[in-house]
């Protein structure tokens, strides 16, 4: 098999900036890929998040119909006893159970709201990280049309976008 040798001439030479700006552009391709990463991870825990509030609050209406279901069955024995008798007992005993259920029903209420803000909370982060590597996609691209156009301004501009979309991220991170 026959060996090909390619012969380069010195590119540095040639455009010495150009070897800059595909550092720049390596640079902000980690950027975006950390960015992208954090705001996949964001948007994940917001649906765990939210799968949690979800499920509280049906553990919180299961418990309200249960609460309800003794309620019902208390009129029920009081009007068929009229409050006398072992009826009254049950009464008692269907009291407790109410209760019970209610206290639960706070509970899970809480326990849902919580998760809710969590949820809230999170999804405010993953906008940031979103907005961000947005940002940073528009900084790789623009930077790499200095290749084609040989044209300062487009990594200038880029790494203005670049920044930008740094700053946005890193508040997605700080909060």
């Amino acid at each position: 098999m026959a060996e090909l040798e390619i012969h380069h001439e010195h590119e540095d030479e040639k455009d010495p900036v150009g070897k800059k700006v595909g550092i720049l552009a390596a640079v902000l391709a980690v950027f975006l890929a950390i960015v992208t990463i954090s705001s996949h991870r964001a948007h994940t825990a917001a649906i765990l998040s939210k799968t949690n509030a979800n499920d509280q609050w049906n553990l919180y209406q299961a418990n309200r119909l249960k609460a309800h279901n003794l309620e019902v069955g208390s009129d029920v024995i009081a009007v068929i006893t009229k409050g006398e008798g072992p009826g009254e007992k049950k009464i008692e005993e269907y009291k407790k159970g109410i209760e019970k259920y209610e206290d639960k029903a706070k509970e899970t209420m809480e326990a849902a709201k919580k998760y809710e803000e969590e949820t809230e909370h999170v999804e405010k982060r993953a906008l940031y990280f979103d907005m961000g590597e947005g940002l940073l996609e528009i900084a790789l691209v623009l930077s790499s049309l200095y290749f084609i156009a040989r044209k300062m301004l487009f990594p200038v501009v880029g790494v203005i976008a670049g920044l930008c979309g740094l700053g946005v991220a890193a508040v997605g991170f700080l909060s």
